[in-house]
C-alpha cells in the first residue's frame, strides 16, 4: 500500500519535470513555390519584390502565404482568423534582398520590428517592411522613411490609413 502512494505521489512530479525539459516547437514557414498565390488577393507571391508573410493556423490543415506582410496583417488582425492562427512568420529583409525574399530568412512576426510608410514598394504600394532588430528597423527607416513599429502597434485601422 506504501508503495501505491508513493506512486501516486510522485506521478504529478514525473509530469511537471517532463514539461519543463520539453524542447519547444520551432517555428518554420513553408515554402512559397514560384507558383503560389496570396491566401489574401490571390496574386502571385514571388513575382512582386519586399517582405512576404506567411501563417500557420491551429487546425494545421492550411498554412496560408502572403504577398505581402500589408496583405498578411489585413488577414490576420480579423477577428474571425485571429483566434484561429498559432503563429506569423515574416520575412527579416535585414538579411534577405528586397528585390527576391529568401524563405531562409522567414522571423516570428510577433517579434519582429516593422517600418510602416517606407518610400520602399511592395507588391501593392508602401510596404510594412520587417526586421528582427529595432536597430535594423531603424537603419531602414533612416535611409527610406517610415516609422518603427512594434508587432502591437499594426492595426487595421493603421493599415486602412486611418
Amino acid at each position: 500500500m506504501k508503495k501505491l502512494i508513493c506512486l501516486i505521489l510522485l506521478i504529478p512530479s514525473l509530469i511537471a519535470c517532463s514539461q519543463g525539459n520539453s524542447v519547444p516547437e520551432q517555428l518554420v514557414a513553408q515554402s512559397i513555390s514560384e507558383h503560389g498565390r496570396c491566401h489574401l488577393c490571390g496574386m502571385m507571391i514571388t513575382k512582386y519584390p519586399g517582405p512576404k508573410g506567411a501563417l500557420q493556423l491551429k487546425s494545421a490543415e492550411l498554412s496560408p502565404k502572403f504577398c505581402s506582410t500589408r496583405d498578411m496583417f489585413n488577414f490576420a488582425l480579423q477577428p474571425e482568423n485571429k483566434r484561429q492562427i498559432s503563429h506569423l512568420m515574416v520575412h527579416d529583409m535585414s538579411v534577405t534582398e528586397w528585390e527576391d525574399p529568401q524563405d531562409t530568412s522567414f522571423i516570428d512576426a510577433t517579434k519582429a520590428w516593422y517600418v510602416y510608410g517606407t518610400s520602399r514598394k511592395a507588391v501593392m504600394g508602401s510596404a510594412v517592411a520587417s526586421f528582427s532588430t529595432k536597430e535594423s528597423a531603424e537603419a531602414f527607416a533612416e535611409e527610406f522613411g517610415g516609422a518603427v513599429l512594434q508587432y502591437e502597434q499594426i492595426t487595421l485601422g493603421l493599415l486602412a490609413g486611418e
